[in-house]
């Protein structure tokens, strides 16, 4: 897996986690002194970046998160096919199959550049240049 372990106390809003196994963004988040013999407990809001998952937990601020590697690339649109467009990666000119989600519906059109990630493996078309 591509990810690295961070302390919960030191995740922010906007960072990425990856909770059960689905990779999240951070939503909102409470950190909190229980009291005298306590430790400190963070709750966390976090969404699925893929199926857009709500996923609440609660945890000691010593506590360990994975935080996945997310690499962030370009690729030109060779095809375009219903919910999916065939790209080609401008670096490595490996060409694959990206799902268009309803957000770039009819915005995703041959020659054009979009931007994707890789997270945990899976890849996400998360813009149109």
């Amino acid at each position: 897996m591509d990810t690295k372990n961070e302390s919960a106390g030191g995740i922010k809003v906007g960072n990425y986690v990856v909770f059960d196994g689905i990779p999240c963004v951070v939503k909102s988040l409470h950190k909190g002194k229980t009291g005298k013999h306590g430790a400190a407990k963070c709750r966390i809001e976090a969404v699925g970046l893929f199926e857009e998952k709500k996923i609440i937990k609660v945890m000691p601020a010593s506590d360990n998160v994975q935080v996945p590697l997310v690499e962030k690339r370009n690729a030109q649109v060779l095809s375009v096919n219903g919910n999916k467009a065939n790209v080609m990666d401008l670096e490595t000119y490996e060409s694959f199959d990206l799902e268009i989600t309803d957000e770039f519906k009819g915005k995703v059109e041959e020659n054009n550049e979009v931007g994707y990630w890789t997270v945990l493996g899976k890849k996400i078309l998360r813009q149109v240049k």
